[in-house]
């Protein structure tokens, strides 16, 4: 039985968008609980953080694809994180009109430990899927985001 504050969702069932923003809400609560709001990051400060520590010395064209980001909102993120001494740029030893984007000792650490934080902070927002169902889901929200586009 529906109480008075349970609207009917049979309408918006369908709209894959609409599934994946509502389960973004608790995902996105997770992280700010866990690393946004302790470490003073937004989603894709940490995931450039975490991009640098895999890709050492990555082009920002690369971190842009990667990010799905323009090349001026790259700019600024990387900016930005410079800024706060977690990365810094370096022209690249192979193609001296090439930039190199890289963690610094304070964004390296930063880096291992929010990613170490990362890897349980969904706990609860997955407790309800089997372990078989959390690959599918990753897998099919890869599969969704490589398709994307349309």
């Amino acid at each position: 039985m529906k109480d008075e504050l349970t609207l009917d969702m049979h309408g918006l069932a369908h709209v894959i968008g609409f599934q994946l923003a509502v389960a973004d809400v608790p995902a996105r609560r997770a992280f700010q609980r866990h690393i946004g709001t302790p470490h003073e990051l937004r989603p894709v400060e940490f995931s450039l953080l975490v991009l640098l520590l895999g890709n050492p010395n990555a082009a920002p064209k690369q971190l842009a694809l990667a990010l799905n980001m323009s090349p001026p909102n790259i700019t600024v993120l990387v900016d930005r994180m410079a800024s706060r001494g977690l990365v810094q740029r370096r022209r690249s030893p192979t193609d001296g009109r090439a930039q190199q984007v890289l963690l610094t000792v304070k964004g390296e650490d930063l880096a291992r430990r929010t990613h170490e934080v990362s890897l349980t902070m969904e706990e609860g927002l997955l407790g309800a899927l089997s372990p078989g169902e959390r690959v599918l889901l990753r897998e099919l929200l890869v599969k969704l985001a490589r398709g994307a586009g349309g």
